[in-house]
C-alpha cells in the first residue's frame, strides 16, 4: 500500500506539472515569442554514426525518442501488475479490464459517427480513446480522503489496461511502409533480449545497448519507435541474481529510477512541445468541425459512457463487483476523469495526422478542451458524490 500510495502522489505532482507547462506552451504560442517557440520545437538534431544517420527536428526527437522511454515505463508497470499486481488475477482485472474496453470502443464510435466517410479524418478514431493517468490521478488528488483508495487502484488498473491498448492500436494501425531489412534487425535485437532473459543475465548495461539498437532498428523500419520501449520491457527480468548471489528486481528497480525522470521531465517537455495550440488561427466554426467535435465528444461523452456503462454491465450480471467502500455515483466520477486524454491523445494525434495542418490546430484544442470538461466535471460530481454505498445507479 505505501507503493501504491508514492505512486499516486508522484503522478498527481506531475499532473499539476502538466498543467503548467500546457499554459506556459498556449501563452508563447499565442504571444509574439510564437516564431522563437517554432523554432526551438523544429532546431534540428543528427546523429551520425558511419552510414548510418538519425536527422529529426527536436519535436519528433521527443516524440519518437523519449516517449519511447515513456511507453518504456508503461510496458515495465505493465509487466509488474499482471505478474504480481493489481491485474493478477481474473478478479482484479474484470472490472478496469472490462471498463476499459468500453473506454476505447464508445469513444472511437462517436468519433466515427462524427466522421464516417471521410477517409483522411477516419485517421484520427483512436485520439479520444485514450487516458491521462497523471492528470487523472492528480484530480483525485485534490478530493483526498472522500474517494475510497480502491477507487484510486481502479483508476490506475484501468488507465495501465488503457495504455496497454493504446500500444496495440499504435501497432497495428499507425505504421507506415516497412524495411524488412531493419525489421529482420529489430527481430535479432529481440531475440538477443529473450536469450539474455533465459540465461539470468543481470547487468543493466547489456539490456539498454540491445534496447538502444532495437529502438534504432524499429525506428528505421517503419513501426512507430515507441513500440520499441515496450518491446524492451516485457524481457527485463522481474527477479534476477546479482554476482554476489543477492536477489533483486531489475524491472522495479529500473520502473523506479525512471519514474522521476518520466513524470517531471519526458512528459512535461512532451507537453510542452505538443500543447502549443494558436488560438488566432481558429474559428468557431473550424471548431464544431467532424474531427474537433468527435475528438471532444469522444473524450467528455463517450470515455463516460463506455467506462460506466461496461462497468455497470460487469457488476450487474456478476462477472466483477462494486470497488470496496465506493458508492454509484464515486464510479460515474471517476468515469468521467477518464476522459481526460491530453498526453496520451496528443501523441496518437500526432501519429494520426503527422505534421498536416488541415484542422489548424482545432484537433489539438478538441482535446485539450475535452480533457478540461472530464476533469472539472469528474471532480464536481466526485465531490459531492461521498457517502453510504448505494444497490443501483
Amino acid at each position: 500500500m505505501k507503493l501504491l500510495e508514492e505512486f499516486i502522489k508522484r503522478e498527481s505532482t506531475a499532473g499539476v506539472l502538466l498543467i503548467l507547462v500546457t499554459i506556459v506552451a498556449l501563452v508563447l504560442q499565442n504571444s509574439p515569442l510564437s516564431e522563437l517557440y517554432s523554432g526551438f520545437l523544429h532546431t534540428p538534431v543528427e546523429i551520425r554514426f558511419g552510414a548510418l544517420q538519425i536527422a529529426k527536428p527536436l519535436l519528433l526527437w521527443v516524440n519518437d525518442g523519449l516517449m519511447a522511454i515513456f511507453f518504456f515505463l508503461i510496458g515495465l508497470e505493465v509487466k509488474r501488475e499482471v505478474m504480481e499486481g493489481h491485474l493478477s488475477s481474473m478478479k482484479q482485472v474484470a472490472l478496469p479490464g472490462i471498463a476499459a474496453l468500453g473506454g476505447m470502443v464508445v469513444p472511437a464510435l462517436v468519433y466515427i459517427l462524427f466522421n464516417k466517410g471521410e477517409s483522411f479524418a477516419m485517421n484520427g478514431w483512436a485520439i479520444p480513446t485514450a487516458t491521462d493517468i497523471a492528470f487523472a490521478l492528480g484530480i483525485l488528488s485534490l478530493l483526498g480522503n472522500r474517494v475510497p483508495v480502491s477507487l484510486k487502484i481502479f483508476l490506475m488498473a484501468l488507465a495501465i489496461i488503457d495504455d496497454l491498448g493504446a500500444i496495440i492500436i499504435i501497432a497495428l494501425f499507425y505504421t507506415s511502409d516497412l524495411s524488412m531489412l531493419s525489421i529482420g534487425i529489430a527481430s535479432a535485437a529481440l531475440v538477443t533480449l529473450f536469450v539474455m532473459n533465459r540465461m539470468g543475465v543481470a547487468k543493466k548495461a547489456a539490456y539498454i545497448l540491445v534496447g538502444v539498437v532495437l529502438w534504432v532498428s524499429v525506428l528505421k523500419s517503419g513501426v512507430h519507435a515507441t513500440l520499441a520501449g515496450v518491446a524492451l520491457a516485457f524481457f527485463i527480468p522481474l527477479k534476477s541474481t546479482a554476482s554476489d548471489g543477492k536477489i533483486f528486481s531489475m524491472a522495479k528497480e529500473m520502473e523506479h529510477d525512471l519514474h522521476y525522470w518520466v513524470a517531471f521531465l519526458i512528459l512535461p517537455l512532451f507537453a510542452f512541445v505538443n500543447a502549443g495550440v494558436d488560438l488566432r488561427g481558429i474559428s468557431v466554426e473550424e471548431m464544431f468541425g467532424p474531427v474537433p467535435m468527435g475528438i471532444m465528444l469522444g473524450l467528455f461523452i463517450g470515455k463516460q459512457l463506455g467506462v460506466f456503462g461496461f462497468s455497470w454491465l460487469a457488476i450487474r450480471f456478476g462477472f466483477a463487483s462494486l470497488p470496496d467502500g465506493a458508492n454509484w455515483r464515486q464510479l460515474y466520477g471517476v468515469a468521467i476523469l477518464t476522459g481526460i486524454g491530453f498526453t496520451m491523445s496528443l501523441f496518437v494525434d500526432s501519429l494520426a495526422f503527422s505534421d498536416s495542418e488541415v484542422y489548424k490546430y482545432a484537433d489539438k484544442l478538441a482535446i485539450l478542451l475535452g480533457s478540461f470538461l472530464s476533469g472539472i466535471v469528474g471532480y464536481l460530481v466526485l465531490r459531492t458524490g461521498s457517502g453510504k454505498r448505494s444497490e443501483n445507479p
